[in-house]
């Protein structure tokens, strides 16, 4: 199975403008993804998919492989549909590698092409076990749900299940909650499809793209890590990673 990791890597950020190329411990943060990711035996290749020269040039400067795309694109999933269509080369799977995590571990990245072993694994994703209150009810947290066979039933920022008549503190006492880690993983040929999607009423609503996969009648695979994502979304968080 041929497997292509493609870490999107936007300059633009609301938040922290040029976080891509932000310095941590000498080195740039995609150069780090990236590393990371080459380190990962799982994947045949990995590609930097961005819309900005200067986040090209980086990657180019320590000799990874990276292609420009629209700066229009309104997701990461949209980015890597688009470096798969310029490609010569066809891929079984690709692995959307998040460009904001530089230590991602390639344990991660390998327990989700194993996803795909299973041949009915259309899309994949990771989930952690839920331990803290406070992540259980932050709305930035996004929660899944899923069945025993482990695909997804519903992804929300609220907490899932709702516990009827318990108070919030007991919550945790009475079921076992996920919160969803942003990599994901995708055959080739569905990508191709849930990139030409409308927008669905589940997605508007959440603001979350997976649940306009789920609204199609895709599925998403789920496996569970016990390792932690640290990603960097503002400043701060460069300072708190030392």
């Amino acid at each position: 199975m041929k497997i292509l990791g493609i870490i999107p890597a936007r300059f633009g950020s609301t938040r922290f403008p040029g976080k891509p190329l932000v310095d941590i411990d000498g080195k740039t943060m995609i150069q780090r993804v990236y590393e990371q990711a080459k380190s990962c035996t799982s994947l045949t290749d990995v590609i930097v998919a961005t819309d900005d020269e200067r986040i090209f040039n980086e990657v180019i400067r320590f000799g990874g492989k990276v292609i420009i795309t629209s700066t229009s694109h309104q997701s990461g999933t949209d980015r890597c549909s688009e470096v798969v269509n310029k490609l010569n080369e066809q891929y079984d799977v690709v692995i959307n590698i998040q460009g904001d995590e530089p230590y991602i571990d390639p344990k991660q990245i390998t327990q989700l092409c194993n996803c795909f072993l299973d041949e009915k694994t259309q899309i994949a994703t990771l989930v952690k076990r839920i331990t803290d209150p406070t992540e259980l009810f932050n709305e930035n947290k996004v929660k899944v749900t899923f069945s025993k066979n482990h695909f997804a039933i519903y992804f929300s920022r609220n907490a899932i299940p709702f516990f009827r008549g318990e108070a919030h503190e007991d919550w945790l006492k009475k079921h076992l909650y996920f919160k969803h880690l942003g990599i994901y993983g995708y055959k080739t040929e569905i990508l191709k499809e849930i990139t030409a999607l409308k927008p669905s009423t589940l997605e508007l609503a959440e603001g979350l793209e997976q649940l306009r996969w789920l609204e199609n009648g895709y599925n998403i695979k789920i496996a569970e890590t016990e390792l932690e994502a640290i990603s960097i979304d503002t400043p701060e968080d460069v300072a708190n990673l030392k």
